[in-house]
């Protein structure tokens, strides 16, 4: 058989429409501009504040001051724009003398302990402490995607059978997903005297040996999905609902289906006594990869052409359902998503949003300026002048062009 020639015109009509083709399944429209989105491999592409729009004096200032100790206890600093880092600055502090004045006994949830916190045993693991239950929300909101746990409104108490008895209330058996995520569930939570205090459920948690029966003992002093209270043993029952749906420890369930897909390949996750991963604050990972986190969710769940976790589950976790998380004052208090943080919002939907984390650990997003930073620190014991977690807002956002 003869084979045709195709004449230049029709050649050329075919490379045209092939290259269109290629264009739009790389790019992303976004009304009248077509962005192609850029993916970290083994590591992130880098480029200069002033060639994406950030002002180099402005990042020259707030490096300036981490420095000198205004931030506290600061040990790394990465901004992300575009898809690139534009700042990647470490801070060594010697946490040995700074602890050497409290208690170190050599525990894994001693605090003060420096072979725990906040690096681990030396590595560049760092300490996530409650940005550890934005992860977890984001690998039960992958569970929920692949149709092994219901929607929100899911009852919980039934995934908690094999403990009972335990202390009851009618009130108990209403509770649903979605009181667990929003902090609503209206189980008591001893605060008093903060981390530092022996009389905070917490901390009493940490020291029991069976921490999903602590949680569900303590009595409900409220109605379930009526008010916002913040409680760490929420999110511990929370990572045991992963474990009861797909049949696989937090942990081990976040690695499979989370971590390895968008290329963490080192973490370091506490187990409890009882066996679980701890899902209120036992996280640990590399500053530039808690910047893939953050990352994730500034592209909607995507990564590199693949749906890690829905857009749905991105948008129902990020958007202040909560939009005030302590309505009795005049303070402008943040808001509070599926364990996620809204530090700013405009109409209902939210302009920064953030996972944060006991001592300074914050990762931040900005969707507007397409932006991700994320500051690691260890500041428990106070002295700060200025946080951190208040810095994207005053001391980069109003330093950059949007429309560079």
């Amino acid at each position: 058989m003869t084979p045709k020639i195709l004449s230049r015109s029709v050649l050329g009509s075919i490379l045209l429409a092939l290259f269109f083709f290629a264009s739009s399944a790389t790019a992303q429209t976004t009304g009248s501009d077509v962005a192609t989105h850029i993916w970290p491999g083994e590591t992130w592409a880098t480029s200069t504040p002033e060639a994406e729009g950030i002002s180099a004096d402005a990042i020259e200032t707030l490096v300036s001051e981490l420095e000198s100790g205004v931030y506290g206890f600061v040990d790394a600093f990465m901004l992300i724009r575009n898809g690139k880092v534009v700042a990647d600055h470490r801070f060594e502090q010697d946490y040995w003398a700074v602890m050497a004045d409290h208690d170190t006994t050599n525990y894994i949830y001693n605090y003060d302990h420096p072979d725990w916190h906040p690096y681990l045993k030396g590595t560049e693991l760092h300490s996530l402490q409650s940005v550890t239950k934005s992860v977890m929300s984001t690998v039960l909101g992958i569970a929920m995607d692949e149709g092994l746990i219901g929607g929100v409104d899911t009852p919980v108490m039934p995934y908690f059978e094999d403990y009972e008895p335990y202390t009851t209330d009618s009130r108990k058996e209403s509770t649903t997903l979605a009181d667990f995520l929003t902090m609503r569930s209206g189980i008591e939570w001893v605060t008093t005297g903060g981390y530092a205090g022996d009389e905070h459920d917490t901390i009493k948690m940490e020291n029991s040996d069976e921490w999903i029966r602590y949680v569900l003992e303590r009595p409900m002093d409220r109605d379930p999905g009526n008010r916002f209270q913040y409680n760490d043993g929420v999110s511990v029952l929370l990572g045991k609902i992963i474990r009861e749906a797909t049949g696989q420890r937090a942990d081990e369930w976040a690695r499979e289906r989370l971590f390895e897909p968008i290329g963490i390949n080192e973490f370091y996750w506490k187990i409890t006594p009882d066996g679980e991963a701890d899902t209120e604050g036992g996280l640990y990972l590399k500053t530039e990869d808690l910047a893939r986190i953050g990352y994730l969710f500034l592209r909607g769940g995507e990564w590199d052409g693949k749906q890690i976790v829905s857009r749905e589950w991105v948008e129902s976790s990020t958007r202040p359902i909560i939009p005030d998380i302590n309505p009795g004052n005049t303070r402008a208090d943040p808001g509070y998503g599926y364990q996620w943080w809204i530090l700013a919002q405009e109409g209902g939907e939210a302009k920064i949003f953030g996972g944060n984390g006991y001592g300074g650990q914050f990762v931040l997003v900005s969707p507007e300026h397409d932006i991700v930073v994320v500051f690691n620190g260890w500041g428990i014991h106070g002295g700060a002048q200025k946080s951190t977690y208040q810095a994207l807002q005053r001391a980069i956002l109003p330093f950059v062009d949007v429309d560079e």
